[in-house]
């Protein structure tokens, strides 16, 4: 018989559930492969013209009184462990908080 050995994240890391391979995805950091369903991923929604130009702009307008709806950037990011460590992304947890999960598009814990 051979003694179980500890796991330290009930998921091993990986969001893969009964798929057996998943596809490769490039780290925008680094430059790695990580596979897809291991790599973080962060969908960022920015505007394109921030708001000092903004306020410029609707000053300076040759039509006034005219709404005018400025145009976002939308980025998808996606990085491998390490990296998004790196850039604060993700942060290191202790054990009893690793249990914790996130549920996606809101800032409340959740367990289950």
């Amino acid at each position: 018989l051979v003694p179980n050995m500890t796991k330290k994240r009930r998921n091993n890391g990986r969001s893969k559930h009964g798929r057996g391979h998943t596809s490769r995805v490039n780290c925008d950091g680094c430059g790695c492969l990580p596979a897809k369903d291991k790599a973080i991923k962060r969908f960022l929604i920015r505007p394109i013209v921030e708001s000092a130009a903004v306020r410029d702009l609707d000053e300076n307008t040759a039509l006034p009184g005219v709404e005018y709806v400025y145009p976002k950037m939308y980025v998808k990011q996606v990085y491998c462990v390490s990296c998004a460590i790196h850039r604060r992304t993700v942060r290191v947890r202790s054990i009893e908080d690793r249990k914790v999960r996130y549920r996606k598009g809101a800032n409340r814990k959740y367990r289950k």
